[in-house]
């Protein structure tokens, strides 16, 4: 259990011995596009503390963002981790970006982008393209995500690497451009990496924090989606990292997800019980939600460490103290594709 956001963060950037090695194989600055974003900070400085424990501590972690929260950046500033002010969206000329052998692009539009569709291809499909050219000696990590999937049965598992996308709405499928476009670099000997990630845990925001909230809000829980996978961020943020050292030509594809179908309703009753309230639902389960199947990720990079159950405890706890929470749900609930 956490006291503190500054100790939910220790968590969270504690890298493991697995992550270590994986970085002592590389060597040159690390440098985090849209560093500001909600993984962001924890990356960055989960990456600073694993490259000082692989012997690296001469490597930079530059995080770039617009930084419109100077707090933000002077707590990364605190931590080893250098910060550079760059609007990516509005800054066509790229050429003042700090040079590096790494990249994690962290950059995306998700929410409002229904009513300004153009605003989610700008963002996810054409920075992309200028990106993979300002880097194309780099590797690169891009975090994309489990929407360009469509919905399948529950019964399942969730849909594997190999198996079709279907991009459900605009904002899903500038979510696939973005993998084409990376996908193009790679053709031109760029390395590259894809984390298609469903759903990051990080206590003030995420999937469980919008389902804890509801139940101690004594709001009715809505399980039309009632069915969710989550993970771990610190687990999320490592997989990341260490998938640089697999990127490839030939794009290295992953989900990065938890190992459970994580039922919504479940997840509720559990959070009443810990929280000591009652709970009530809306709707019936579709058969039908966002999954993906994260078997080859886990054989690669190891099982989460930290269990849903564990995951669902931490959280209650969080909300029974009354420790922040960011206020920006996930709409992971969401069956249409609009954001």
């Amino acid at each position: 259990m956490f006291d503190s956001e500054s100790a939910l963060e220790d968590r969270l950037t504690e890298p493991s011995p697995a992550l270590v090695a994986s970085l002592a194989t590389g060597s040159g600055d690390l440098v985090v596009l849209g560093a500001g974003g909600k993984m962001g900070p924890t990356l960055c400085r989960l990456a600073r503390r694993g490259l000082d424990a692989a012997g690296r501590p001469g490597d930079a972690v530059l995080a770039v963002s617009r930084w419109s929260d100077p707090r933000a950046a002077a707590a990364l500033e605190e931590h080893g981790v250098r910060t550079v002010a760059f609007d990516l969206l509005e800054n066509h000329d790229l050429s003042a970006l700090p040079d590096a052998a790494d990249v994690v692009f962290m950059v995306g539009a998700k929410f409002g982008t229904s009513a300004a569709p153009y605003l989610a291809w700008a963002v996810n499909a054409a920075l992309p393209a200028r990106v993979a050219e300002r880097y194309a000696g780099a590797r690169v990590a891009a975090f994309s995500t489990g929407n360009v999937y469509p919905l399948v049965g529950v019964e399942t598992g969730g849909c594997s690497e190999t198996d079709p996308v279907g991009p459900v709405g605009e904002y899903a499928m500038s979510c696939l451009g973005r993998e084409r476009v990376f996908e193009h670099a790679a053709a031109r000997g760029t390395a590259v990496s894809v984390l298609r990630l469903n759903y990051a845990v990080d206590l003030r925001y995420g999937v469980l924090a919008d389902i804890g909230q509801t139940v101690l809000a004594g709001e009715p829980v809505d399980v039309t989606t009632g069915h969710v996978n989550v993970v771990w961020q610190g687990y999320a943020n490592e997989v990341a990292l260490r998938s640089l050292e697999h990127a490839s030509t030939t794009p290295f594809v992953v989900n990065l997800t938890g190992p459970e179908t994580a039922s919504v309703r479940r997840i509720a009753a559990r959070f009443a019980e810990r929280l000591g309230t009652g709970v009530t639902f809306t709707g019936q389960e579709a058969p039908t939600a966002l999954l993906n199947d994260a078997t080859a990720c886990h054989a690669r990079f190891g099982y989460p460490g930290v269990p849903l159950g564990t995951l669902v405890d931490w959280q209650a706890d969080w909300l029974a103290k009354g420790l922040p929470v960011s206020g920006k749900p996930t709409k992971f609930s969401v069956r249409d594709g609009r954001f």
